[in-house]
């Protein structure tokens, strides 16, 4: 599939777009907060891998929600 630019994309193309973004970054904000305020006793690794982890697109942040916290 061929990229588009920004500027051929239509209305609903250019939401989605955002719209992503947004969810994206707030996910990982989320994950990168609760990282930070939580004690690494109760994290599944180091918490330098999850930092690292969380950064990769949708996948990381799911992944340390799922995998990352001990309750």
């Amino acid at each position: 599939m061929a990229s588009r630019k920004w500027s051929e994309m239509n209305g609903g193309q250019k939401f989605g777009v955002v719209a992503g973004a947004i969810v994206q970054l707030v996910l990982a904000g989320l994950a990168w907060s609760d990282l930070a305020h939580r004690p690494a006793k109760k994290v599944n690794g180091p918490k330098g891998v999850w930092a690292a982890v969380i950064a990769i697109n949708y996948a990381g942040p799911i992944a340390y929600f799922l995998a990352g916290r001990k309750d």
